[in-house]
């Protein structure tokens, strides 16, 4: 008789696209596995769909609006105790129907992958529900106080330098596991040739090629502002730029493109990111952390431009510090940037170098094999 699957229930939300593109993809490794993995929008679906709907809409509007508001909010949250009555119990929303739950269809193990449901979770085991073991997944390279409760069984975390963060902060770090952000499975396979990349996407194979990304939703960044510079610039150069769903850039960057297609193409949403990191030299983005960490396992060298003030400022920081990207602060700056990086070879070796040290393709295969494992000797313990 073959054993009962395990079930897996993995909580996330939907501010910004990285949460949730995390969690499938997870989702994917534990099917694969041979798990029954559910995919929870805490927000969506233990809240209420117009408060989701509502308080994303909010969110979006600071970010294009007054960046700098979250940023300061972002700050906050980082200097206040998680049971601090300023949070006004937003930690705590949606305690009453995640308890109804797990009561009712209690799953083997939870993994979170957004730090509302960790500290609803954290609310519940504090109160005597029983939770099962729960592990957190950092979708960013921030060490952040409210990811940080004290009934969280496993923190997987995308780097050493922010393990080291948590146990500065108590985390005992036995509790804390370096894996990576969990990337599609396209990543952890060996890339396609370049040469090949760039003949299937229509690029010259003489030519530097540069990618210029603004997230999956797009608008929220300076794609637009990158996209004249290199226009402008007289190097010879090629580039794709990838407007995610936000059709009003995507024909900007056309009209600005126009009659200069063999130097800029220009696409909306896509799915081949892995393709379009293989056929590039180097990676013009803000610094989202699903993004970063696609890089890194793609091996290939960031430009930081365009980074909105809180996690993304966070995580642009760690990737300067640990040398694997560059950073722009102005129109200016990145052409010098770019202008460096296309005349130095070396610079962009250097930096791939840097990156093999902190690439981790296989993040969500060690997840998934660790949280299942762990429950196959939990079960071997009880029987």
């Amino acid at each position: 008789m073959s054993p009962t699957p395990r079930r897996i229930l993995i909580m996330t939300a939907s501010y910004g696209s990285g949460h949730n593109r995390v969690a499938q993809t997870l989702a994917e490794e534990f099917r694969r596995a041979g798990a029954l993995a559910q995919v929870v929008d805490h927000f969506r679906d233990l809240v209420h769909p117009e408060f989701d709907r509502v308080t994303r809409e909010l969110y979006y509007s600071v970010l294009h609006r007054t960046p700098a508001l979250w940023g300061l909010a972002y700050w906050m949250g980082d200097q206040l105790s998680v049971s601090s009555p300023l949070l006004m119990g937003l930690n705590r929303i949606g305690t009453r129907k995640l308890r109804r739950l797990i009561l009712a269809d209690p799953p083997d193990h939870v993994v979170s992958v957004h730090p509302t449901p960790v500290a609803a979770l954290s609310v519940l085991k504090s109160r005597g529900v029983p939770i099962p073991a729960h592990t957190t997944v950092f979708t960013d390279f921030v060490a952040h106080t409210q990811w940080i409760y004290s009934h969280v069984d496993r923190y997987c975390v995308p780097a050493e330098e922010i393990a080291h963060d948590l146990t500065a902060r108590g985390v005992p770090r036995s509790r804390v596991t370096v894996t990576g952000i969990p990337v599609a499975q396209d990543f952890s396979r060996p890339s396609e040739e370049r040469a090949a990349a760039r003949l299937a996407l229509g690029l010259s194979p003489r030519l530097p090629a540069l990618l210029l990304m603004d997230g999956s939703s797009g608008g929220f960044g300076r794609i637009e502002e990158a996209t004249r510079i290199l226009l402008q610039m007289e190097e010879p150069l090629q580039a794709v730029v990838v407007a995610g769903r936000e059709e009003q850039l995507e024909s900007r960057l056309r009209a600005l493109a126009a009659g200069r297609e063999a130097r800029v193409k220009v696409f909306g949403y896509v799915d081949n990111v892995r393709q379009l990191m293989a056929a590039a030299d180097f990676l013009v983005t803000k610094a989202g952390g699903l993004t970063l960490g696609e890089a890194l396992a793609a091996e290939l060298p960031v430009i930081c431009f365009g980074s909105l003030p809180g996690q993304e400022a966070r995580n642009e920081r760690f990737a300067a510090m640990a040398g694997v990207a560059l950073v722009a602060s102005s129109p200016a700056q990145l052409q010098r940037v770019i202008g460096a990086a296309l005349r130095d070879p070396v610079l962009l070796k250097n930096i791939r170098e840097r990156i093999r040290l902190y690439r981790r393709p296989q993040a969500a295969r060690q997840i998934v094999q660790m949280v299942l494992e762990g429950q196959a000797a939990a079960r071997e313990r009880a029987s």
